[in-house]
């Protein structure tokens, strides 16, 4: 895949683009993740579909401090991209856990942009609980930067999203450092607990399939209003899978992508 990039009031925007073909699939990652992390999905869809996978604002090797992280400031980021990439109609727009978030409120904003809709391990956001403080102290805790791979690795642990972690850290002469800030990872979330989406929800027409990891942290009242007030959505749980599906049960995660693509 080769790596490009996109500006947008400031911002630079990078991505990761493979494939050809006019059927695009948009990638977008989880909290504190990267395009990179998504590189598994799309090279296996790249014989088929254009891929691309992105760099959200403030991760990866996009603006790592952009001044506004609002979730319509993210979405736009995606307008941006889709504008640049597919010219030839709407795209498949796969989002996992905050960056599918990010999906639903392009899909629910940006109709004429989207052709179908995939959410993975991803709901209408709010909550009632401190989780975006303790994401952000979490991540404030990571003792960088690691000196070697060894100590990022003693630290972080082998779990799949460790793994991508590892697999992505930013390698600097005084070693090795996410590719996000704390402070703006805890801004980010706070944006999506802000409050349930279930009017964008609604507005939705497209296609869509939910994707659960059978060890998942949605919430089965959450699962269930959202199926119930979209009846018309596919529901798929990956099992053996938690919140990280596409990097604990790839093979299984593609297929239900590729069967859904695959639907009339």
């Amino acid at each position: 895949m080769t790596r490009r990039q996109v500006r947008r009031d400031g911002v630079t925007l990078s991505y990761l683009d493979g494939g050809t073909g006019d059927d695009v699939i948009v990638l977008l990652h989880g909290l504190a993740g990267s395009g990179q992390e998504m590189a598994p999905t799309a090279e296996a869809l790249i014989p088929d579909y254009r891929v691309i996978a992105m760099d959200q604002r403030g991760h990866g090797h996009s603006t790592r401090r952009p001044t506004d992280l609002s979730r319509r400031a993210y979405v736009e980021d995606v307008v941006a991209v889709v504008e640049k990439v597919s010219s030839d109609g709407p795209v498949t727009i796969v989002g996992q856990s905050m960056g599918g978030h990010t999906a639903m409120l392009f899909a629910a904003w940006h109709a004429d942009l989207v052709h179908r809709l995939v959410l993975l391990e991803a709901g209408v956001g709010g909550g009632e609980d401190d989780y975006p403080a303790r994401l952000g102290d979490w991540f404030a805790s990571w003792p960088v930067p690691f000196a070697d791979l060894e100590s990022a690795t003693d630290f972080l642990g082998s779990t799949p999203i460790a793994q991508a972690w590892l697999r992505d850290l930013d390698r600097r002469t005084d070693g090795l450092w996410p590719r996000f800030e704390p402070e703006v990872m805890r801004a980010t979330i706070a944006a999506v607990a802000d409050s349930a989406r279930w009017d964008e929800w609604q507005r939705i027409k497209v296609p869509t399939l939910l994707v659960q990891g059978e060890n998942g942290t949605m919430a089965a009242t959450e699962v269930q209003r959202m199926l119930s007030l979209r009846p018309d959505v596919s529901h798929v749980v990956i099992p053996d899978a938690g919140h990280d599906a596409h990097l604990e049960q790839p093979a299984a995660w593609v297929h239900a992508l590729r069967t859904f693509q695959a639907m009339a």
